[in-house]
């Protein structure tokens, strides 16, 4: 098994510009939308906010995510990206980790549910759907998802 190292970054370094990018192009071609107007890089910069980045053992980028407050106890999984496989819930692990360390109580995030490997990992790892929420509500091509961090 491949081992990560996850590190908190700011979003505009050159390799994690790099990642996002490609999850823009991957999320247009599965979904018709690249998903560049729901993060704003200024989300992950506030108290509360964390980005990382996870590198192989050759140091090269492989992954990224974040997640942002947006109510009390609760933040929201952001820009999820992954190259390879096991990269991806090295990354959710991470997150799940450090939201608990900032005393967050739950994780939520949203994915479309044409992205059926998206739907299909977090089901696996433990998210359940739940109503869409913000900016989401009544947008019947997106699904969210809430996991209650233990």
């Amino acid at each position: 098994m491949s081992s990560f190292y996850i590190a908190t970054v700011d979003p505009a370094l050159p390799e994690a510009a790099v990642l996002l990018d490609e999850l823009s192009a991957s999320l247009a071609a599965i979904t018709g939308d690249s998903g560049r107007s729901s993060f704003d890089m200024q989300d992950v910069r506030v108290p509360g906010a964390l980005f990382v980045l996870a590198r192989n053992e050759d140091g090269k980028a492989v992954g990224c995510g974040a997640f942002r407050p947006i109510s009390e106890g609760v933040a929201e999984v952001k820009r999820m990206y992954a190259q390879a496989a096991g990269v991806g819930l090295a990354v959710l692990s991470h997150l799940e980790a450090a939201a608990k360390e900032f005393g967050y109580l739950s994780l939520r995030l949203e994915t479309r549910l044409i992205n059926q490997r998206a739907v299909t990992f977090y089901e696996k790892h433990g998210y359940v759907r739940i109503p869409n929420f913000g900016k989401y509500a009544g947008r019947t091509e997106a699904v969210c998802f809430e996991k209650i961090l233990k």
